[in-house]
């Protein structure tokens, strides 16, 4: 229980997964970054600019623009997780929403850092953003009940 609502119901359990994952994206990001930069040949200093870092291989970029897309849109996650929890709309639904908004996001992440299909991944992250629609909604219909 999290303040006397159900595990299941709490949208904050989902809220401490993103935030875990996003840390484990940044450890893949540094952990591929770093050796394709002495390995190209590219100091740190080179890197001081936004996109910069051109001469990296493809899967040393990919980690690094996940990590920037787990910046992006999840603060709409973040939120909508925190309106909830704090205007007491915590229920099925938005639970519901939080874990698959989240496992969405981990499914974008693991299609951008391995196979990096562009179709795939606009499938995904439209998909997670239909579950923030629905949330919303679901957040919307409980205040309107009253």
């Amino acid at each position: 229980m999290i303040q006397g609502i159900p595990y299941l119901q709490s949208v904050l359990a989902p809220v401490l997964a993103l935030i875990v994952w996003s840390l484990l994206i940044w450890v893949w990001m540094y952990a591929k970054r770093i050796p394709a930069m002495g390995k190209a040949g590219i100091k740190p200093q080179d890197g001081r600019f936004p996109g910069s870092l051109n001469g990296l291989p493809d899967d040393a970029r990919a980690a690094a623009d996940n990590y920037n897309h787990l910046m992006e849109q999840p603060t709409i996650f973040y939120a909508l997780a925190f309106l909830t929890y704090l205007i007491g709309q915590q229920n099925d639904c938005t639970a519901l929403c939080a874990w698959a908004y989240v496992g969405l996001r981990v499914l974008h992440s693991l299609v951008q850092i391995t196979v990096n299909l562009v179709a795939i991944r606009f499938l995904v992250f439209t998909l997670s953003t239909l579950v923030l629609m629905v949330w919303t909604g679901c957040v919307v219909l409980g205040v309107a009940a009253g």
